[in-house]
């Protein structure tokens, strides 16, 4: 199917982009790398009456080490994150889940902000940044503010940012040599998780969350209270899905979903503690 009609904005800079949004208000949608709102656009479920082009801004395309973690502009490609030599280093986790992003060309034309803004609990990012407790920076009209990642998600394709905010920056803390794992259980390699799992352990600290097994992100914490009281790893994992509600699918049914996420749950902390 074709798309609606709709006029097309390039915006130059993060001020210009902004004042477009402010601008046309509801009616009009960002497009960076165009993976996932363009399909919604074909399929009629996204009917934007203005599309704002933000792929230009060069200024939100970077990888910085700021001390006690790592920004990385909303603009920057899944394969710069995969391969960046700060993030495999201070965010090992992070990298390799990038790498798990759709194919080759979707992660040299993907964003990362974009996946974030999009907040699809279907994928991998999300849910990265959620278990490692990422703060996103998102800019409006009225000035900057700053979103922890578990305030984030609201609900299918729902998220904090106001309808004249845009996503600028990803803060992602050190994981400071901690273990970690990322689990993903699909049909094939490009498809989507039919569960997937990020997390990251260090001590008696942990952080899990959950792809795919709710219709936002899923952060653990009843797994990593577990942990910090002494449980077992098989413990713990057994309550993987106690935050949860899966739905079915022609992939999977809820109840499957939800043995599976205490399945691959076990298998992240053992590899996560070894």
């Amino acid at each position: 199917m074709l798309p609606a009609p709709f006029d097309y904005k390039r915006a130059s800079s993060a001020a210009e982009a902004i004042s477009l949004i402010s601008e046309y208000g509801g009616d009009a949608k960002f497009l960076a790398g165009g993976h996932s709102l363009l399909p919604l656009m074909k399929l009629r479920l996204a009917a934007p009456s203005v599309l704002i082009d933000i792929a230009r801004i060069t200024d939100l395309s970077y990888i910085k080490d700021a001390g006690n973690h790592i920004a990385i502009g909303a603009l920057t490609r899944h394969h710069d994150v995969e391969f960046s030599s700060v993030i495999k280093q201070h965010v090992p986790l992070l990298a390799h889940a990038a790498g798990y992003v759709g194919s080759p060309q979707v992660r040299h034309r993907g964003t990362i902000g974009g996946s974030i803004a999009h907040a699809d609990p279907a994928s991998d990012l999300p849910a990265t940044t959620l278990a490692l407790g990422a703060t996103y920076v998102v800019q409006g009209p009225n000035g900057t503010r700053e979103i922890a990642a578990s305030n984030f998600y609201k609900g299918f394709l729902e998220s904090d940012l106001a309808e004249d905010e845009m996503l600028t920056e990803i803060r992602v803390p050190k994981m400071q040599g901690a273990g970690w794992s990322f689990q993903k259980f699909n049909r094939r390699a490009q498809d989507w998780a039919i569960v997937g799992v990020a997390a990251w352990r260090r001590g008696t600290e942990s952080g899990v969350a959950l792809v795919n097994m709710d219709s936002t992100p899923v952060l653990a914490t009843g797994v990593s209270a577990a942990l910090a009281s002494g449980s077992s790893i098989v413990e713990a994992s057994q309550l993987a899905a106690e935050q949860a509600n899966p739905s079915g699918d022609n992939n999977a049914s809820a109840e499957y979903r939800k043995h599976l996420s205490k399945v691959l749950v076990r298998r992240a902390l053992e590899t996560a503690s070894a």
